[in-house]
Formats: structure tokens, sequence, C-alpha cells
């Protein structure tokens, strides 16, 4: 156990890394958001700002839970008709993006535009994710990933000067 990372965010980063999202995939996604704003932006400063959003506990709070729901909808153990309304990702469903934005709020209004767009053009990783292959729920990890990446763009983006 890594002694200076607290087990809400050690807890996090395992529940990611089990559900297949790596960091650098986050990173990979900041870098498809900034890469046009930001001269000689780099995937390494992308991932150091991703590693800052995942250190808030806001951000680790909604990981766990998002993540905890899709692993009970994926072993059929919620009630109908939540259960059947995760296993599909229902369009109209709507919680899993208040919780995402419950991410890209930490970092101001810019996030809720980056969220917005990466959530509509699912790049990267979120193709993946959002893929609805029968087996997986991804309901709500789909859009916590693109919720820290937005937030991690937002970051750069308010580091930049004008």
């Amino acid at each position: 156990m890594v002694t200076n990372i607290n087990i809400l965010e050690q807890k996090a980063l395992e529940l990611l890394n089990q559900r297949g999202v790596s960091l650098k995939d986050i990173a990979e996604l900041v870098l498809f958001l900034q890469k046009d704003y930001v001269d000689d932006l780099t995937l390494e400063t992308c991932e150091e700002n991703v590693k800052a959003v995942l250190k808030k506990r806001e951000v680790q709070n909604t990981i766990i839970t998002g993540i905890q729901l899709d692993i009970l909808a994926e072993d059929k153990k919620l009630l109908s008709p939540l259960q059947e309304i995760l296993t599909e990702d229902e369009g109209l469903y709507g919680i899993d993006e208040i919780m995402a934005l419950s991410i890209v709020n930490v970092y101001g209004s810019i996030g809720f535009t980056n969220y917005g767009y990466i959530d509509k053009v699912k790049p990267g990783i979120l193709k993946k994710l959002n893929a609805h292959d029968g087996q997986n729920v991804h309901t709500f990890l789909d859009d916590i990933v693109g919720a820290i990446a937005a937030a991690a763009a937002s970051r750069i983006a308010h580091a930049q000067a004008d």
C-alpha cells in the first residue's frame, strides 16, 4: 500500500484500473480537449492534471459510487426497473450525467462545456466504455471518465495566461 495516498483515493484508482481505465486513457482525452488551445501541451502534463483532479474527495466519492452501481447492475443485484435502466443505459435516465457534473463543477463553468462536448463525441476510451457489449455495464463509468477529463482540461485552461 502506498502510504502517501489516502484510502479513498487508492480505492478510486483501483476501481478505475479494474474497469479497464488507465490514467493515460484519461490523459489522452484531456489532450483531445485542450490540444488546440494550449501550445506544446504534452500527455505528461495532461496526466499530471488528471492526478490532481483525482485527489479531490468529491471525485473519489463519485468514482466509487458510480462504479459500485455499475458492478451491481452487472451482477443483476438491483431492483427492477432500475436494473433494466442501468443495464440498457437508457438515454433519459440522466442520473449518471448528474453524478458526473459533481466532478466538473469543481473547476467551474468551462468544465460543463468540456464535459458536454466530450460526452457527445465520445473519443478514445469513452467509445469503448459506451459500446454496450452485453456483459459490462458502464452506465456511470463512461460519464465519470469523461467528467474527470473535462475537469482536468478545465484545470489546464485555468492555468493559462490570457
